[in-house]
């Protein structure tokens, strides 16, 4: 099992940036592919990035392709989401994911979830 703990929401104007930082604790990170979720209000929860767990694969929904980047530090235990050019459309809260599939469904472990807002 991995704890997850999301920081770097914000309120932001549209065509603003913001990176989201996810932190984990508990064994063997190095060997979890990772993921970045985001559901708005009356939505589900939807795929946003993924990244393998050594970073030489990553994958995106094609709403955030060239303006979101999913990457990993390993040895800080630590994942990203750099959002750049952000839209109103990308107003939602944003989910860790540890053990997500690529391509597939999200693993077990959740973190508590970052608000992002965009106005325009």
């Amino acid at each position: 099992q991995v704890q997850l703990e999301e920081s770097g929401g914000g309120l932001v104007q549209a065509g603003e940036s913001l990176r989201l930082t996810c932190a984990a604790s508990g064994p063997a990170f190095s060997a979890f592919n990772m993921g970045w979720f985001r559901q708005a209000p009356g939505k589900v929860r939807e795929f946003v990035a993924s990244i393998s767990s050594n970073g030489a694969l990553t994958r995106y929904h094609d709403s955030v392709k060239g303006r979101f980047t999913i990457s990993r530090d390993n040895a800080k235990k630590t994942v990203y989401l750099q959002m750049n050019s952000l839209e109103p459309e990308d107003t939602a809260a944003y989910y860790c994911n540890a053990g997500t599939a690529i391509p597939g469904p999200p693993g077990p472990d959740w973190g508590q979830g970052t608000q992002v807002t965009v106005s325009s």
